[in-house]
């Protein structure tokens, strides 16, 4: 995807404020995505399940289920969707209630539509990363796990693992890069993307969730290993197998 093309890009706005609203819609569709619109959270409910979608944009005030709820609702299917949300700037408790829940990113009000802009392409240039860096056609092995980079799916010792969005986003940023260490910052940057300034705690609790999920015994790690004082990085257990097999790549660490 070039940086400035969304076409063919199918983007729902959830917004009951009608000027913003549409003029979020002359936008995306002035960037070639095709918009459609919700003025109320249960329009933008039933909307957000009708069909698949590249991108809801999302207010957090709604008349009926509000943002959250609507977020939470998403995040409960196995289909992906990325997030944008619409937040006030005194609302900074919703702001981190979102991005735990899953959302991809926020914009405040009020605010420029260049920056919304931005940070659209930011979000299809994140996802289209995901499914296209992937090596090895796809499939990444990190000692007992198989991540399916475009299929967004874990397994564990061939058993499927419930990965919340977030998470899904993080694992494989680390899959992606075995051995190397990331800050906080570095994470909140590449996985969130920009503008998460301060909210380093969010990371410390995704990937405590995580661990929860995929280590043997997460108080004592072996795959998402912390590097104090530092951050983090994916130490993948050593495995015997060739450095390819098939369509699956193996990363080789070893366990700390």
């Amino acid at each position: 995807m070039r940086e400035h093309d969304l076409k063919e890009h199918r983007v729902l706005v959830v917004e009951d404020e009608g000027d913003i609203a549409r003029l979020l819609e002359l936008h995306l569709r002035d960037a070639g995505c095709d918009v459609e619109l919700a003025a109320d959270g249960h329009e933008g409910l039933s909307k957000a399940f009708a069909r698949d979608w590249d991108l809801v944009i999302l207010d957090l005030r709604l008349p009926g289920p509000d943002g959250l709820s609507i977020c939470r609702a998403l995040r409960r299917e196995e289909r992906y969707v990325p997030i944008l949300m619409l937040t006030s700037k005194s609302s900074e408790l919703d702001r981190v209630l979102g991005l735990e829940l899953g959302a991809d990113d926020y914009v405040t009000k009020p605010f420029s539509v260049s920056e919304l802009m931005a940070r659209v392409k930011a979000i299809f240039r994140r996802v289209d990363s995901l499914e296209r860096r992937a090596p090895g056609g796809g499939l990444v092995s990190a000692g007992p796990l198989v991540i399916d980079m475009p299929c967004r799916e874990v397994t564990l010792d061939g058993e499927p693992v419930a990965l919340t969005t977030r998470e899904f986003d993080l694992l494989a940023h680390f899959a992606r890069y075995p051995g190397q260490v990331f800050s906080r910052a570095q994470l909140l940057d590449s996985v969130w993307g920009y503008g998460h300034e301060g909210y380093e705690h969010t990371v410390n609790s995704h990937i405590n969730r995580l661990r929860s999920k995929i280590e043997p015994d997460p108080s004592s790690p072996e795959l998402i290993v912390t590097v104090w004082g530092v951050g983090y990085k994916l130490d993948a257990r050593a495995n015997p197998a060739p450095a390819t097999s098939g369509n699956v790549t193996r990363l080789h660490g070893h366990a700390r």
